[in-house]
């Protein structure tokens, strides 16, 4: 049983349900603290996290993470209720900005002022996830709602952030942080930007939850540790918006960005030469078992509280098995 707070979490692109809710099965058994699913362009998070409360009875459940862009801070809002009740209140509400493909690319909504709409969705979910009235944003004749159905307890609210605005923010208004592809050299930095937020919310306000989640490559045999750890570095530097990208530029991986993008012309290929591995490094938890944990304990010392274990889409059962076995004992 892990000792320490630890995480398990899932990408859009695992679209197999019965792998979902085995791995969330798994996940509890083997005594991890909570589960996240991501929602992206295939199944509702909402309708996977209900399925899983009926199967689960300890472990934390949560979105990790849903964008802002494809529902109303209403809608928001009656899910994590929904789902705060049929769990049992193990209901975590994941939030983050997305990526201009998800918005633009799915919803048909143009990803303009991402920061700004994150605040603006998450201060009305919590105002109706507290019992509040909507606060209305033009003069409608019609009286602001809330909810019928109020939380028994508070629903944490997490949000993912990468930029220096979208840290300050959820130092102001979340429970906790959940960034992605954050480098861990990174997360000292961005704990100072956490602090710089926090100050600027209500008084007395506490640091949220440090909660990154980290891509996994576990495997005992090398090369398809590395395989994997270049993939999810390969595949989000090209092809999930400029985001990434722009976050290891501004802290100090510029030149590994630029060899991993010379390295793959064409979207097909998904390799990062050895003059860039450092990104896996800071990156990924990659490596045989003992590699993996070692990697791990450095994100607890750099101030992780509750890192997030991410599971590479698509790979064999027995592999992600392996992950979940590997990075808990």
């Amino acid at each position: 049983m892990p000792t320490r707070q630890l995480a398990v979490g899932l990408t859009p692109m695992e679209t197999r349900r019965p792998v979902v809710l085995h791995l969330a099965d798994r996940a509890e058994a083997l005594g991890y603290d909570a589960f996240f699913v991501a929602e992206g362009w295939g199944h509702h998070a909402g309708v996977l996290l209900a399925e899983v409360a009926t199967r689960t009875r300890r472990i934390t459940l949560g979105t990790g993470i849903l964008n802002v862009w494809g529902r109303t801070p209403a809608t928001i809002a009656m899910l994590a209720a929904s789902l705060a009740e049929a769990s049992a209140d193990r209901f975590v509400l994941g939030l983050g900005a997305g990526s201009p493909p998800l918005a633009e690319g799915l919803h048909d909504i143009e990803f303009t002022k991402p920061v700004q709409r994150l605040g603006a969705v998450t201060r009305q979910v919590r105002r109706l996830l507290d019992g509040q009235r909507l606060e209305p944003t033009v003069d409608r004749d019609n009286r602001p709602l809330k909810l019928a159905l109020t939380p028994q307890r508070p629903i944490p609210i997490h949000l993912a952030a990468l930029g220096p605005e979208s840290v300050r923010l959820a130092g102001e208004l979340a429970d906790g942080w959940a960034p992605f592809l954050l480098p861990i050299s990174g997360l000292d930095p961005s704990q100072r930007l956490l602090r710089d937020g926090a100050a600027r919310g209500e008084p007395h306000r506490t640091l949220p939850l440090i909660a990154p989640c980290v891509p996994a490559a576990v495997s005992n045999d090398p090369a398809k540790a590395l395989e994997m750890a270049s993939w999810w570095v390969s595949f989000y530097l090209m092809n999930m918006g400029p985001l990434y990208r722009q976050s290891l530029l501004r802290l100090g991986h510029g030149h590994a960005v630029e060899e991993v993008l010379a390295a793959n012309p064409t979207r097909r290929t998904f390799d990062v030469p050895e003059s860039a591995r450092v990104l896996l490094d800071e990156l990924t938890l990659w490596g045989d078992t003992e590699q993996a944990r070692e990697a791990l304990d450095c994100w607890y010392a750099a101030g992780a509280q509750m890192p997030t274990v991410v599971l590479p889409p698509g790979r064999p059962i027995e592999e992600l098995d392996h992950m979940l076995d590997a990075m808990c004992h």
